[in-house]
């Protein structure tokens, strides 16, 4: 009798997960990652909300990192930490540290016209704002 083959999957985060704190709190572990750029996108800061959204953007990128190595069960971790707002989406990245291409998958806002998306979206700010909360 064999073992149960588990899934691992790779997800590109630009956003709050860049946090290790709060991948921490939502998979128990802090997967391994790897610095990564998402060619063909912007990162928008949102009216209202401290947490952005990634678009494709012709002649834009995004940085980020993938975590590596995440199950089934914390990919629908992720699903519902996302919610209904984003759409899980395959995507092709590049690793800084070897240029390497590599699939993974990254949460694209689901609604493109959105008015309330603006500019661009500042991690620094992002921790500035979890640091005082």
């Amino acid at each position: 009798m064999g073992e149960a083959v588990v899934a691992a999957h790779n997800v590109f985060v630009y956003g709050s997960l860049l946090a290790d704190d709060v991948v921490r709190v939502l998979l128990n572990r802090v997967p391994t990652s790897s610095a990564a750029l998402l060619n063909g996108f912007h990162r928008f800061s949102i009216k209202g909300r401290v947490y952005p959204a990634i678009l494709p953007v012709r002649n834009r990128h995004v940085s980020g990192r993938v975590l590596m190595g995440i199950t089934d069960p914390e990919l629908h971790i992720l699903d519902e930490f996302e919610d209904v707002e984003y759409q899980r989406t395959r995507v092709e990245v590049s690793l800084l540290e070897s240029s390497d291409k590599l699939q993974a998958h990254a949460y694209v806002w689901s609604n493109a016209s959105d008015p309330n998306l603006y500019g661009d979206w500042d991690f620094e700010v992002f921790f500035i704002f979890l640091l005082c909360y």
